[in-house]
């Protein structure tokens, strides 16, 4: 079994949406589609939402009847045939007609969360008519009713794994799924969604769940390339990642993959494949559990990090400063990137500055605190490169020109990271892509 996930942007046109369905059955074996909203549509709905929130219902109104229309030309364009594009103009106006409902009823967080379901709803059904359409059988499993969160927002195995088996059995024979990405249950029973990685993360979780031979991520870019191609000019897709470097990578800021979507099918060892819906010959990136040669295979920027800096006479073999340290960022609930210290000092980063004044404020306790903003972390990842003979030498020469923050070598094999001013990134992305790629 594999399963193939499918972003906004892949089903945003209705030529799109026909091009997904080329590519779906024209690979061979039973295979569960994860479908996202049509691009712009959860965009749309969270607007509609903070209108309802904010007591503006006219605004809501207009935003609700553009977006309608919008579906109305989609499926006129997307089906042909009278009974399908009756079909479809039903799953429209059932859904619109729920959207409509939240005008007049008091909005609340829940209300949000039902309304954002929408788009994964219409979407999924509108491309199961169109599958029929074109005379491929298909079934649609309803992912409210297997995928779920617990009371931590973490991903309810035991619900998933039953839910998806019991599903499968009743239609045994059947070898073509259609499903909602994003969107699932909380612990409570009510609608909610997988917030980080969305449609990745319910690819990887059904992946999982299911021991799939293989999940692949179809986006708008042929796989994960070498250094960011929206700064860098020349850039090339890497073919083969193991899930510990893409997981770095996807953390340290390449966009293609969200962080959390790889960690079910690492943990299951089910591949995933990053595939361009527009170039579908292209191999893309495969990440698995190999681990092949020690050198640096791309490099990643993370933008909005802030430094702070720690300094205290104290801190000299004193017992507890890093855990006192510590206990702050634990008690903002502020994740911490890069950490370097010293004998007097401690250096850190964070990517979410909200808690930033409370956070400042406790560790003036512990010494003096210098903050630095506008700073972005850029991560060189590869296999063992920490052991690898000359790699840190190319690195640092080709980043001579660059003021550096802080380095981070060592506390993982598969990463070297530096902290640099962000006026610079682009700079030092350049020059790491000739220093390291010779490109």
């Amino acid at each position: 079994m594999k399963i193939l996930k499918f972003g906004g942007t892949s089903v945003g046109q209705p030529s799109r949406m026909h091009q997904v369905a080329n590519i779906i059955t024209s690979q061979k074996g039973p295979k569960i589609i994860v479908l996202s909203a049509l691009s712009g549509t959860t965009n749309s709905l969270v607007k509609i939402g903070e209108d309802l929130s904010a007591g503006k219902p006219d605004d809501a109104s207009r935003e609700i009847e553009t977006l309608y229309h919008h579906y109305v030309k989609f499926q006129n364009e997307l089906v042909q045939k009278e009974n399908s594009k009756a079909k479809a103009q039903y799953v429209i106006n059932e859904n619109f007609s729920f959207i409509r409902s939240q005008l007049k009823i008091e909005f609340s967080e829940n209300n949000t969360k039902e309304l954002l379901a929408r788009g994964e709803l219409i979407s999924t059904k509108l491309f199961s008519i169109y599958l029929e359409e074109t005379g491929y059988k298909n079934i649609l499993l309803p992912a409210l009713e297997f995928m779920a969160i617990d009371d931590n927002d973490e991903p309810d195995m035991e619900f998933i794994q039953a839910g998806l088996k019991n599903l499968l059995k009743i239609h045994e024979g059947n070898e073509l799924f259609i499903t909602q990405g994003y969107i699932c249950l909380n612990s409570e029973q009510k609608i909610d969604n997988l917030k980080r990685g969305g449609s990745d993360y319910t690819a990887s979780l059904i992946g999982a769940a299911i021991n799939a031979d293989l999940v692949q991520i179809w986006t708008d870019i042929d796989g994960m390339h070498n250094n960011d191609p929206r700064v860098v000019e020349k850039t090339k897709p890497v073919a083969e990642l193991s899930f510990d470097e893409a997981s770095e990578l996807a953390y340290f800021g390449a966009k293609i993959l969200h962080p959390s979507s790889i960690l079910p099918a690492k943990q299951y060892n089910v591949p995933v494949q990053l595939k361009n819906t527009m170039d579908p010959e292209a191999y893309g990136t495969m990440i698995s559990s190999k681990e092949k040669s020690k050198e640096i295979k791309a490099i990643a920027a993370k933008n909005g990090i802030t430094a702070i800096k720690i300094k205290s006479t104290r801190m000299l073999l004193a017992y507890g400063f890093l855990s006192n340290v510590f206990k702050i960022f634990e008690k903002y609930k502020t994740p911490i990137d890069m950490i370097t210290t010293s004998e007097v000092a401690v250096s850190l980063t964070i990517d979410d500055d909200s808690k930033l004044s409370e956070i400042v404020g406790d560790l003036k306790a512990l010494g003096a605190v210098t903050v630095d903003k506008d700073q972005s972390i850029i991560c060189m990842v590869g296999n063992d490169v920490v052991e690898e003979k000359g790699i840190i030498e190319k690195i640092f020469d080709a980043l001579r020109e660059i003021p550096i923050r802080m380095i981070s070598y060592g506390g993982s094999k598969y990463n070297v990271s530096v902290l640099i001013e962000s006026q610079n990134k682009k700079d030092a992305l350049i020059a790491l892509n000739k220093g390291l790629f010779d490109l």
